[in-house]
């Protein structure tokens, strides 16, 4: 017996027509009810969550807060058990970080103490979720009410507006610099991570503010310590660079405006294989974590930009190998990695920094309601950004590789490794943990 009911799909012009055949009594109820009511819902597997706020797929990181709301921090889950961990191991990091360290930067008076409320247990890790807090202290609403009526030039107002229809206007909210203590205090746990299991050194240094360039033949990677960065408070390492560009923030800061710059970054003893084939290629993790951050513009890796400047035959990295078997590259145009993938060589990119939007001169804007007007910043703000963007990028360097050394070793490290092309993963052991 065939069945009485249709199998034609109930659209939405069914239900309108049907509604038009309805007593006039019910046709006068609230048309937007019945709008709402008439929509077809999205299944849920086209539910696209866009949070934005979380990075990793192993060592998960969460960053919260605001630039002048009660604190901010992030939650750190995915961290491995029984690392010895402190509130001091990553101050020294957020210390880089801070605000009012010398006349080139912020007078925002913050100490940025950390305070870790989970995770470790008598000193040592946990792998429960490790959360991060610190207060903000040194709030002055008052200096963002103009932000309330106008959008700032080049920031982040007019679009969190567009997206959101809602925003927390002081200090810019999210899109404030302030996020990023998140960042680094994680990031110092990643560094933490790497160095101790492999000796990975992560190091980044200003090689660029407004047109003063560092030469890049000037500092060698090899040798390049911490304590030359932080020789200097525009953390360049070298001296006589180092005045020039302190001078050239300094003469922008006086009247009022703002200076860019670069920012280098290295990696020494990274494992070889980290990194996956076409989409998550290990520059093009680095590119997206470093091109997060605020005010950065541009990426560049190994040879950069310059490489297109070179045939095929001056580019490429010829192999040897070396004293102690191992298969190495005699230039590094690769920067440490190819084809998506580490090969033990010294990685090495750049970051392109934007001056900052925030200034003292006068700029054409619009107002909320639509109406142009003209507007001048107050506030406190950096005059040049990559002095204390060094420990920001060093962080997020951090994140992508601990989170691929995670990766590797849960897809390639399971079984027996092939001892005649692979480098099996094993941490690096102090004297007393070695097996005798």
């Amino acid at each position: 017996m065939a069945s009485s009911l249709s199998t034609k799909p109930f659209s939405s012009t069914d239900a309108l027509s049907a509604f038009a055949s309805l007593n006039p009594d019910l046709r006068s109820f609230s048309p937007g009810y019945l709008r709402l009511s008439l929509h077809p819902r999205l299944p849920k597997r086209l539910h696209i969550p866009a949070a934005g706020s979380i990075y990793g797929n192993h060592f998960l990181v969460s960053t919260y807060g605001e630039s002048h709301g009660g604190g901010v921090g992030c939650i750190i889950d995915g961290c491995p058990p029984h690392l010895p961990l402190s509130e001091a191991d990553m101050q020294l990091d957020l210390d880089k970080r801070r605000p009012c360290q010398s006349l080139i930067t912020t007078p925002r008076k913050e100490t940025d103490t950390c305070k870790i409320f989970s995770g470790v247990s008598e000193g040592l890790t946990t792998a429960t979720p490790i959360h991060v807090f610190v207060p903000n202290t040194d709030q002055r609403r008052h200096d963002y009410t103009e932000m309330a009526v106008a959008y700032r030039p080049s920031h982040a107002d007019a679009t969190y507006d567009m997206k959101y229809g809602v925003t927390s206007v002081q200090g810019g909210g999210r899109s404030s610099a302030r996020e990023t203590i998140g960042r680094v205090a994680s990031g110092a746990v990643a560094k933490k991570i790497l160095k101790d299991f492999s000796g990975t050194e992560i190091l980044a240094y200003v090689s660029q503010v407004y047109n003063i360039v560092l030469p890049h033949d000037l500092i060698d990677h090899d040798t390049l310590t911490l304590d030359q960065i932080e020789s200097n408070i525009v953390r360049c390492p070298d001296p006589e660079y180092a005045e020039k560009m302190i001078s050239a923030i300094d003469a922008v800061r006086l009247i009022g405006d703002s200076a860019g710059g670069v920012v280098t970054c290295i990696v020494r003893n990274c494992p070889r294989g980290l990194g996956s084939p076409v989409f998550d290629k290990l520059e093009a993790e680095l590119a997206k974590a470093a091109m997060s951050l605020p005010a950065t513009k541009g990426f560049q890796f190994g040879s950069g930009f310059a490489g297109t400047f070179l045939t095929g035959s001056e580019h490429n990295d010829e192999f040897y190998i070396d004293e102690h078997g191992n298969t190495r590259t005699r230039t590094n145009r690769s920067g440490g990695i190819q084809g998506g993938i580490s090969n033990g060589e010294i990685i090495n990119m750049r970051i392109a920094f934007k001056p900052t939007s925030t200034i003292g001169k006068k700029h054409n804007t619009v107002t909320r309601d639509t109406k142009e007007t003209e507007f001048i910043a107050r506030g406190r703000h950096d005059p040049c950004v990559v002095p204390r963007a060094v420990p920001m990028v060093e962080a997020m360097v951090a994140l992508v590789l601990v989170d691929q050394l995670m990766a590797q070793y849960a897809q390639c490290n399971l079984f027996p490794v092939n001892s005649d092309l692979q480098e099996p993963l094993v941490p690096i052991l102090r004297p007393e943990e070695a097996l005798l």
